[in-house]
């Protein structure tokens, strides 16, 4: 609108010029023509004289001009065509005058008040050399008021333009600042806890598009809020358990007399309790530097890392009758941190373990596809519940919670497993295999390792 208006005055202006430079031309060819017809009308006459030129007048007849001056070469007025304030016997001290009367052809044109006055001048030539000179003078009101109109016109559409700037520029001013203190007032509510409100801010411009990102902002915080209440109160509620379990066992022992197998049995499950409790800290540790501490990535071969949690779990698939077994490509080396790799690893190798059947299997499969690494372990245990699936990777969800007790289950080790490949820019999935049990598939980047000849 402002670049528009801007135009608007600009074209204008060029037409007003335009218009003014084509009247001074029109006058300038006008006058310049009756300049000509004068002085070749003395052309062969060997000096001027007022008898000569009153002669020369009377045959040209009216020139339509308002004044018309002719002078001898030493520039004294043989003719004036004014009958009042005649200037015939004076010197003409006129520029126009002495500037033809130096062999020159001149025409100057002006503008005042409503008046374009022009005025041309051109030398009488006998020989070569001015004898004398014609000057025209004409005022013209009639173009004088189309340039006048013009200028009011301009003025007009300038002032125009400039309320109409200011009336926008106000209404912007008001519009942005309105929206502005309500982006502020929103960030003051938010500040204060209320992530549900949002900002109603309609339009396409920046302010727009930043209550657009504060309203996703304020969702994700809202999301973030939930989500940690949710965890606090999960959590409260697996430690409040065995807490509960731990103080009735310990009141039982204050309270009553038992013989010492009894006592001994008690203190065995307070310490299996207190177990309970020492793995559901370690573990919620581990999400918490999971989400916030960052490590150095390496080059590891996820091959001796399997061989390593393979060492650390062989004794726990013995003691459960769980046959261990691998299948690797070579070469599956990624850019990670080796800690988090192994955590990965030996959390969902040991659930494979930990809810298999008696006489069960584990298999991991190592492979290269494409430009990745796959991690496939597959069991052949109780399976996970197809409603259960989407689930699974949520903190403290337990699909049996009867069973993932026993197994000594916190319904955490997903969750840690799913953050940790998550940081490590991988990709993890789980799906239940047709012969029974589970299959997790975790993926990540390749990192070529250049090997030296």
């Amino acid at each position: 609108m402002i670049l528009t208006s801007l135009m608007l005055v600009f074209l204008n202006s060029y037409s007003a010029k335009t218009t003014r430079d084509l009247i001074y031309r029109a006058n300038e060819a006008s006058l310049q023509d009756k300049v000509q017809l004068i002085t070749s009308s003395f052309s062969g006459l060997e000096a001027l004289s007022s008898d000569n030129i009153n002669q020369v007048i009377s045959v040209l007849g009216d020139l339509n001009v308002s004044r018309v001056v002719i002078t001898d070469g030493e520039g004294r007025a043989l003719y004036d065509s004014l009958a009042q304030r005649s200037a015939v016997g004076q010197y003409v001290l006129l520029r126009e005058a002495a500037e033809a009367l130096a062999g020159q052809d001149v025409f100057y044109c002006s503008y005042a008040d409503g008046l374009l006055i022009s005025q041309a001048a051109a030398p009488i030539m006998l020989y070569g050399s001015p004898i004398g000179c014609v000057y025209i003078a004409d005022v013209n009101r009639d173009q004088g008021a189309i340039i006048q109109a013009l200028e009011v016109n301009i003025l007009r559409i300038s002032f125009g333009v400039e309320a109409v700037l200011v009336l926008f520029s106000a209404l912007y001013a008001f519009s942005t600042s309105r929206k502005m203190r309500q982006i502020i007032a929103s960030m003051q509510r938010a500040r204060e806890g209320e992530y549900s409100h949002k900002i109603q801010v309609h339009g396409t411009d920046e302010y727009a598009a930043l209550a657009q990102e504060f309203n996703k902002l304020t969702d994700r915080l809202q999301v973030s809020e939930q989500a940690q209440r949710q965890f606090v109160s999960d959590a409260s509620h697996e430690l409040k358990t065995p807490l509960a379990s731990i103080k009735l066992l310990s009141d039982s022992i204050l309270q009553n007399e038992m013989d010492a197998e009894t006592m001994r049995e008690f203190v065995t499950d307070i310490g299996s309790e207190a177990d309970r409790l020492t793995r559901l800290a370690q573990k919620l540790l581990a999400i918490s530097r999971a989400e916030s501490v960052k490590q150095d990535h390496e080059v590891v071969d996820l091959a001796q890392t399997i061989g390593k949690v393979f060492k650390m779990l062989v004794s726990l698939a013995d003691e459960r009758e769980i046959r261990l077994t691998c299948a690797m490509d070579k070469g599956c080396t990624v850019m990670t941190v080796e800690d988090d790799m192994y955590q990965i690893i030996f959390n969902l190798v040991e659930n494979a373990i930990k809810y298999n059947n008696s006489g069960g299997q584990v298999h991991v499969r190592l492979s290269r596809e494409d430009d990745d690494v796959v991690i496939a372990v597959e069991d052949t245990g109780i399976g996970i519940p197809e409603d259960a699936v989407d689930h699974i990777f949520e903190r403290f969800y337990r699909v049996d919670k009867a069973r993932s007790r026993q197994a000594g289950g916190s319904g955490l080790g997903l969750s840690i497993v799913r953050e940790l490949v998550l940081r490590n820019y991988g990709e993890i999935s789980v799906s239940r295999r047709d012969q029974g049990g589970t299959c997790f598939t975790v993926r990540f980047p390749r990192f070529e390792v250049e090997v030296e000849p």
